[in-house]
This record gives structure tokens, sequence and C-alpha cells, in this order.
């Protein structure tokens, strides 16, 4: 009893200290682009170039992501965990000091080369730290602190900025980090993880081939597709729902953060909700279907303007909700796609599907915005989030249920 006890309390430490970490590495995702309205204003800049800005993060992150997961093998996950939470606070820290464009740019690469240590670094510290018998736990917990993280973002910025400017409020975000970053520090050996021998493998070119033809598997790019249609909606509402509701509803900027804030907090209720759901169907991928859809028709009613200001939070937290309640549902789907043996290629390349979709659309947004069409934001994440249902019912039957559900 003393030593299951002392492993819970050993297992629940390191969930914290990661959940945690996470958490702040999304806070720092959203909030600069949730001062957008007022960063536009004093540097004189259009939201088409600061969704560039945007683009570069995601960008950055992305491609980055796999040098990531070598130096977590190499160097190992704390000491990569705490230099992406370094990166993505001296990121935020420059922005914050940022008085022209130029400045601004090079913050969103250094917060791009930090942010894309986050999933190799976490997720191999949970799986190698935490009994597997409560590893279903660790990544709801990873999720939801993630989702807090996306949560906090505006209400802080907006009201540090409400009292100080911009500037404050960025550079207070990036002090934010110090803690964090003391707590991973201290937490020495446990957090860390055995590196693995490098193994030389025989036949190489021919295991290249056959990685690639489980990449190419019509379920695994399935997956990878619908991770980039949500990441491309996500980014609409993450990066510019306060700027397009301040604009096409005339909401004072309390009011619009407030609706995204709902959002946020709607999403984190919606997992937990979901992971209930999920271990009560056999049929994930209506699961994932109807959220997805009635998400969308949330944001197709924010998108045809005929909502009081005082709905806006409400709607969001619905669509948030509905979105969120998804979450469990959708990674059994993609365990469900996934060849046997094949589970970390398969995980790298179909979430990598996020950093493709947040790069690809924040310009469009911007750009929607300049054009004084800010509508057209709701339009393209109503859009978006339907297309995602296409890709979950695309899925062939034997992911759906029986194979889930026999997964180990």
């Amino acid at each position: 009893m003393h030593t299951a006890a002392r492993t819970l309390r050993q297992d629940a430490r390191v969930i914290g200290l990661i959940s945690v970490a996470h958490g702040l590495s999304h806070f720092y995702q959203l909030v600069i682009a949730v001062l957008f309205p007022l960063i536009k204003d004093d540097l004189g800049v259009s939201y088409a170039a600061l969704g560039a800005t945007t683009a570069l993060f995601y960008t950055v992150s992305g491609v980055c992501q796999t040098a990531a997961g070598f130096m977590v093998d190499r160097y190992g996950a704390r000491r990569v965990l705490v230099a992406g939470l370094a990166l993505c606070s001296a990121g935020v820290f420059l922005a914050g000091v940022a008085h022209s464009y130029p400045a601004l740019v090079a913050a969103a690469a250094v917060a791009g080369v930090g942010n894309s240590v986050f999933h190799p670094a976490d997720f191999a510290i949970l799986n190698a730290r935490v009994e597997q018998r409560r590893l279903g736990y660790a990544f709801s917990f990873h999720g939801i602190g993630g989702t807090v993280g996306w949560a906090l973002a505006p209400a802080f910025s907006y009201g540090v900025s409400a009292l100080y400017g911009w500037h404050a409020a960025l550079m207070a975000s990036a002090a934010l980090g110090v803690p964090v970053l003391a707590l991973i520090v201290a937490s020495g050996e446990a957090l860390a993880v055995e590196r693995p021998h490098a193994a030389a493998k025989p036949g190489g070119a021919q295991s290249l081939a056959a990685d690639v033809r489980v990449l190419l598997q019509g379920p695994v790019l399935m997956c990878f597709f619908f991770f980039l249609l949500l990441a491309a909606a996500l980014i609409g509402v993450q990066s510019f729902g306060v700027a397009a509701l301040m604009d096409y509803y005339r909401a004072p900027v309390a009011v619009a953060s407030a609706a995204l804030t709902a959002y946020l907090i709607g999403s984190a209720a919606g997992i937990l909700f979901g992971g209930y759901v999920a271990g009560r169907t056999a049929r994930h991928d209506l699961v994932a279907a109807a959220g997805m859809a009635g998400s969308a028709l949330c944001m197709l009613a924010v998108a045809l303007g005929a909502l009081a200001p005082a709905l806006l939070a409400p709607l969001l937290a619905l669509s948030g909700f509905l979105s969120g309640t998804t979450n469990p549902s959708r990674d059994l789907l993609v365990r469900a796609a996934t060849p046997r043996g094949a589970a970390g290629k398969v995980y790298g390349f179909v979430y990598s599907g996020l950093d493709v979709g947040s790069m690809a659309v924040p310009v469009l947004y911007g750009w929607l915005l300049d054009r004084g069409l800010p509508q057209g934001v709701f339009y393209g994440v109503f859009a978006l989030l339907l297309l995602t249902v296409l890709t979950v019912l695309q899925l062939p039957e034997k992911g759906r249920g029986a194979r889930v559900q026999a997964a180990p």
C-alpha cells in the first residue's frame, strides 16, 4: 500500500509538472496574437502582416519538431524541455520590447523554435516516468493543461494591457516562464528519461520506403488532414476571433476577449466529458463527426451576425465544448489507424498536421480583416470544421469500433 501510494505521488508530480509546462507553451502560442488589435494600431501594420508572424511561428515550430525529437533522444527530454521553455519565454519577451515589425518577426521565430520541443519532450517523459495504467490520465491532463493555457492567455494579456499597455503585458507573460523553468530544473531525476542507444538498422533504403508506404495509407492520411483542418480552424478563432468580433459585432475588447476565454474553457470541459463518452461507445467516428458538426453550426451562427453581443460567450463556449468532446474519440481513431509497430512515425506525422494547418491560413484571416470582412473569419472556420467531419467519415469501418476497443 505504501509503495502504491508513493508511486501515485510520483506519477502525480510528473503529470503535474509536464501539464503545467504544456499549459505555458499553449499560453505563449496565444498571448501575442490576442493583442493584435493593439499591436496593429501601435506599430502601424496590417492584420495580414501580423498573420504572417503567426504563420512564421508555426512554420518554424513544424520544421524544428523532428529535430527536437532527435535532440530528446540524444540529450535527454528534460534538458530539451528546459531549453524550449526558455526560448518561448525569450521570444515573448522580445515581442514585448519590440517597437518595429522586424523585431516582432524575430520574436516569432525564436518562440517558434521553443514551441517545437513540447510534444516530443512531454510524451517522452510521460511514457518513461508514469506507470502504464495511468498513462490515459496523464495524456488527458496534458491536453487539459494546454487548453487551460489557451484560456488564460486572453484574460491575462488583456487585463495587464488595459492597465499598462501591450508591451508590459508581453513582458509580464514572459516572466511567468521563470517559476515554471525553476520547477522543471529543480525536479532533478523525477523527469529524467534514459536515453536510448543508437542502433544501426540494416536495409536503410528499404526501411525508409516501407515507412513512407505506412504514412501514405488512406486512414493515416485522413487523420493527418483532420488535424490540419482542425488547426486551420482553431487558429482563426484563437488568433483572429477577438479582432473579428470587435469589427463585426462592434463588441468592446472585454466582451470579445471574454468570448474567446469562454470558448477555451468550454473546450477544456468538453475534453473531460469526452473521456466519459469515449469509454462508453464503440462508434468513436460518430462522436467525432457529431461534435465537429455541432461546433461548426455554432460558428455559422456567429458568422451570420444575428446574435446579440451578450450571446457570443455562451455560444462560443458551446462550440468549444462540442469540439473538445471529440478529442478522446479522435485520439482513439488515430490509434486505430496506426499499424502495429508504427506508432512513433504515425503519431509524429499525424500530429504534424497541427503545425501545417496553423501555418497555412493566418495570412488569409488577416487579409479578410484588412478588407473589412470580419464575418469571413467565422465562415472560414465553419467550412474547415465541416471538412473535418468528412475526414472522420472516410476512415474505414474497422477503425471505428471493434479495432479501437481491442487496441492494447
